[in-house]
C-alpha cells in the first residue's frame, strides 16, 4: 500500500485501490505526533502546514523520514480546538512524541473536499457496522496537500475506522 510516482515534486500521486474497503492491522507501528490549534473542527490558518513542517524537519534531521512510498500521515482530532497529526516514522525521534498505533482499522478512500468529512465519517459508521462492528475511533490519510490535488484532479482522503 504506497504512492506511486510524483509529476508535481511535492505528492506522490495516490493510487486508491490498494486502500479502498481493506482491513488493516497495525501492531507498535511508529508515528511521530503533533497537536495543532483549530477552530471548530477546523485548523487555524497555517497551523496545519506549521505543525506538519516542524514535524518533517525532525524526521528528517535524525533520519527518520519513510521513504515517500511508505509515507503516511493520519489527522484526528481530541476536541473541536485541537487536532492531532500523525506521521509514521521509520525509528524513534528525539524530543518528538512517539506514539506506536496497534490495532484493527478498516478503511474507505473518498474523494472530494475536505469539508465532506461528516458526510464520510457517516457512511464510514454505516459501512463498518454492515461489517458488524464498531467505530472506537477515526482517523483521515490526506493524501496530498490543495495545489497537488488540483494538479491531479482528486483530493483522495483515505478513512481509517480503528475498530
Amino acid at each position: 500500500m504506497t504512492n506511486h510516482g510524483s509529476e508535481t515534486q511535492c505528492c506522490s500521486k495516490f493510487d486508491p485501490d490498494p486502500w479502498h474497503e481493506k482491513e488493516i492491522t497495525w501492531q507498535d507501528k511508529l508515528f511521530i505526533k503533533g497537536t495543532m490549534m483549530q477552530f471548530m473542527h477546523m485548523p487555524l490558518p497555517g497551523a496545519f502546514a506549521k505543525t506538519v513542517g516542524r514535524m518533517w524537519k525532525g524526521l528528517e534531521d535524525v533520519k527518520a523520514a519513510p521513504d515517500i512510498k511508505d509515507f503516511i500521515m493520519l489527522a484526528t482530532e481530541s476536541s473541536p480546538w485541537k487536532g492531532e497529526v500523525y506521521i509514521n516514522a521509520t525509528k524513534e525521534v528525539p524530543d518528538a512524541e512517539n506514539v506506536k498505533l496497534s490495532g484493527t482499522y478498516i478503511t474507505r478512500v473518498f474523494d472530494g473536499p475536505y469539508n465532506a468529512v461528516p458526510k464520510w465519517i457517516k457512511e464510514m459508521a454505516e459501512y463498518v457496522a454492515l461489517k458488524g462492528k464498531i467505530v472506537k475511533k477515526y482517523y483521515f490519510y490526506y493524501t496530498t496537500c490543495p495545489k497537488c490535488a488540483r494538479t491531479y484532479g482528486h483530493n483522495y482522503v483515505v478513512a481509517f475506522a480503528e475498530v
